[in-house]
């Protein structure tokens, strides 16, 4: 994963944390707009949350922010 979707995407954790609580679950879509601009980012943020970790479709906002802090 770019460095710049890594703290793209903590950015948005670190901001869904601060506005719905600790308990708020993301899906990978959360990091884009409903009108995806960037295709190739999206497919790297996909294949990082599904192939690569297998994760299910929502995780807790703090799980995915502490997973891509620990990947720096």
């Amino acid at each position: 994963m770019t460095p710049a979707l890594r703290e793209k995407a903590i950015a948005v954790c670190t901001a869904k944390i601060a506005l719905k609580g600790e308990g708020v679950g993301l899906s990978f879509y959360a990091f884009f707009a409903n009108r995806n601009d960037t295709p190739d980012l999206l497919m790297e943020m996909a294949t990082w949350w599904i192939k690569t970790h297998r994760l299910d479709h929502f995780v807790k906002a703090t799980t995915i922010k502490a997973m891509l802090i620990a990947e720096r």
